[in-house]
């Protein structure tokens, strides 16, 4: 009688470590079935940035790496497990990611906007390519054809909720933006700025809609992309903007957001974003943006301003 008592104890035992087991592994798969997988696309600068940033601070906050793409992989070698990384830019659904993230150049959200809010919501790090009216009304449909978010990063915009809330409102009249920087930190088109010298001081290169201002400066001028898509009944052809080189600013680049309302309502906002000499983006943008993807759960069938 007394071995039987303890045969049942010990049973009883090693089924209740079991069951614990069993429901530890459960809350594992749980756990990680519930954080999103992230795609990087792209390797520059920023690229790098969010990188780091998912594998030191992502499993805490329920993020997880899912691949990195670079047009030059080589770069990727030795900075990005090789199981990370995505060597064909078109196998991305395999890897089943819950947000793709583009941080590249605008003819990749050109070449693969569609494909990716098919499978992923997607946050488009170059909205210079909004644009082109054809591609924004493409991804838009796609966006609520699939019920994916169409994420768009406020970057260096100040204020960018704001402006969203009173277009909304109906009472948005006018947006403008002045971008300035050091020469060295443009990247334009043709053969715009070319022959600046250093010491020649402040130099207007363009002003215009952001319309016609994004294919002249499309990796400088994604701050005002982000205003177009805030102020949506202006728009890229309503919102205006001007770029301005000024050999003056070395340490910093200078962002300036006027906003006109009704009844003689306007708000004018300067933000001096730390920059080094040659920087297309500003450090300070850097913490915008991943603070962007953190909200990067789900907003519906939508383009989202975040």
């Amino acid at each position: 009688m007394y071995m039987c008592a303890c045969v049942l104890v010990c049973f009883a035992t090693a089924l209740w470590a079991f069951i614990c087991f069993v429901c530890f592994l459960c809350t594992a798969m749980a756990t990680d079935s519930s954080s999103l997988r992230i795609g990087v696309v792209g390797f520059g600068h920023l690229g790098q940035y969010l990188v780091e940033r998912i594998n030191k601070d992502g499993p805490a906050l329920g993020l997880t790496l899912g691949f990195v793409w670079n047009r030059n992989s080589g770069k990727l070698s030795g900075l990005v497990p090789s199981e990370l990384i995505l060597g064909d830019l078109s196998s991305f659904a395999e890897r089943r990611c819950d947000v793709i993230v583009e941080v590249c150049h605008p003819q990749i959200v050109k070449e693969f906007g569609l494909q990716f809010l098919s499978q992923s919501h997607f946050m488009v790090g170059s909205p210079s390519a909004l644009a082109d009216p054809d591609l924004n009304q493409k991804l838009s449909q796609a966006a609520q054809k699939y019920g994916r978010t169409l994420y768009v990063p406020s970057g260096a915009l100040w204020g960018g909720q704001d402006i969203q809330r009173l277009n909304d409102s109906g009472k948005i009249k006018a947006l403008f933006i002045r971008m300035s920087k050091h020469p060295s930190c443009f990247r334009l088109t043709g053969d715009v700025l070319t022959d600046w010298t250093e010491g020649e001081g402040r130099r207007v290169l363009f002003r215009g809609s952001i319309a016609e201002l994004c294919p002249l400066a499309p990796n400088n001028v994604n701050t005002m992309a982000a205003a177009a898509v805030a102020a949506g009944t202006l728009g890229f052809t309503g919102v205006q903007g001007e770029i301005v080189s000024d050999t003056a600013l070395r340490d910093y680049h200078v962002v300036e957001v006027e906003v006109t309302g009704p009844d003689g309502f306007s708000v004018h906002t300067v933000r001096r974003n730390p920059a080094k000499l040659g920087a297309v983006t500003g450090s300070a943008t850097y913490s915008s943006f991943w603070n962007s993807l953190l909200i990067c759960k789900g907003h519906g069938g939508r383009v989202y301003l975040c």
